[in-house]
């Protein structure tokens, strides 16, 4: 459908007056590369950008950055060109990639909704719900495992999962390079960011969507300035909900690690499916392993305000009641009849209601969004940059919506 607008916009423009073809230039013109990287980031000597950070100054028991409040930060994805990442950002929220031109990348990691999409279930081009919720983005540049189910291992391998997904996005390889090499603009940017090489590839595709996605930082909350050794930054209420979280009695800081509030590990805690819904295996099929039945990639708790609904499925609506879980005791929600082995820090902390809350205040302490990028007025497709209603419009989110082949464990999962 969109290859049939621009078809007709291009026949418009022939048509036309010779200032309206002016002004037609003038808009291609305008899609220009950046030569500056983002902020928090240098420019080497190479042309590359590199991340700068305060943590960088900390180390940390085998430098896998994790620990305590001062600890230093695991290896990470940077050394992109400043042209590669504005590509990427381009790339990132024009529909052009997906099939039918109705949805992008940024359709399901909206900026403004911590780059999730406030659903429990992301909804692809078919209009139907995909089998998880889709993850925040911040800082996956640390990040060694992606998707619920940790089944790709680098941010390449993950973008060829909703691209060509017949539930997300819907495209084929072949379509998708013929949709950006038709497109002269996008040639041109290709060209500017890849200058070895004479077209566009697959994987320059990839490396753009990666270097754009690894310049998502967020490491300057209210926390990290109390971190940092700025104590006011956090209340007394905010600080005794640190104290909580970090407990041995509450053990949230064994999985949810600072400083990155993640240990880039999978678990199995128990946690419900919607109901309705049969038991999601998660990682036992990635590494066939049945110890892993039910288990999932643990994941950052930066910027969790912004991001419900949360668990794999969107089962919680509320942070309190997903702290809740935890304090109901280990294995409160498994289902009859199945067996899994539940990670060892799940355990009965039985919290107060009150120190429930003040875990809920403390979490919204990581909340950092200063480096959001800013998001492209137009994108070279010409396609809507981002349409924040997409998912609402779309006839199938319904009480009847249908879940075909959503819950056949047999299958690779859709969605995230």
């Amino acid at each position: 459908m969109y290859n049939l607008v621009l078809s007709l916009l291009l026949l418009l423009t022939l048509v036309s007056s010779p200032s309206t073809l002016a002004s037609t230039n003038k808009i291609a013109s305008s899609f220009t590369l950046a030569k500056n990287c983002p902020p928090s980031f240098e420019l080497t000597k190479k042309g590359v950008c590199r991340l700068l950070t305060q943590y960088q100054f900390y180390t940390s028991v085998q430098n896998k950055g994790l620990g305590g409040t001062r600890t230093n930060l695991p290896a990470h994805r940077d050394g992109f060109t400043p042209a590669q990442i504005d590509l990427g950002r381009f790339l990132f929220f024009d529909p052009a990639l997906s099939k039918d031109g109705s949805i992008s990348c940024a359709s399901c990691h909206q900026p403004d909704k911590g780059f999730s999409d406030d659903l429990d279930r992301s909804i692809g081009i078919t209009g139907e719900k995909v089998a998880r919720s889709a993850p925040t983005l911040w800082n996956v540049a640390f990040v060694d495992k992606f998707f619920w189910d940790a089944r790709a291992n680098t941010l390449e391998e993950q973008a060829v999962g909703p691209l060509f997904d017949p539930l997300e996005m819907g495209n084929s390889p072949e379509q998708l390079l013929t949709t950006l090499t038709s497109n002269k603009i996008y040639f041109r940017m290709f060209s500017q960011a890849f200058p070895d090489s004479a077209g566009i590839e697959l994987s320059q595709i990839y490396t753009a969507l990666t270097a754009f996605q690894a310049s998502l930082i967020s490491l300057n909350s209210r926390y990290d300035r109390y971190a940092h050794g700025y104590h006011q930054a956090l209340n007394e209420r905010e600080i005794a909900g640190l104290n909580v979280f970090r407990s041995f009695v509450a053990r949230c800081a064994e999985c949810h690690q600072p400083p990155l509030f993640t240990n880039n590990e999978v678990a199995v805690i128990g946690t419900p499916e919607p109901k309705g819904r049969s038991l999601d295996i998660g990682a036992e099929k990635t590494y066939n392993a049945p110890k892993l039945r039910g288990a999932f990639k643990v994941p950052t708790l930066r910027n969790i305000t912004q991001s419900a609904p949360y668990m794999h499925s969107g089962r919680y609506d509320k942070l309190k009641d997903t702290v809740k879980f935890y304090n109901d005791g280990r294995g409160n929600s498994v289902p009859e009849g199945e067996k899994m082995l539940l990670h060892w820090h799940i355990s009965e902390p039985d919290l107060t209601d009150n120190e429930m809350d003040l875990i809920v205040e403390f979490l919204g302490t990581l909340t950092d969004e200063s480096l959001t990028p800013k998001i492209p007025f137009m994108v070279p497709s010409g396609l809507p940059v981002i349409d924040a209603k997409y998912q609402q419009r779309k006839p199938a989110i319904s009480k009847n919506i249908t879940n075909k082949a959503i819950f056949n464990n047999n299958i690779t999962q859709s969605g995230e």
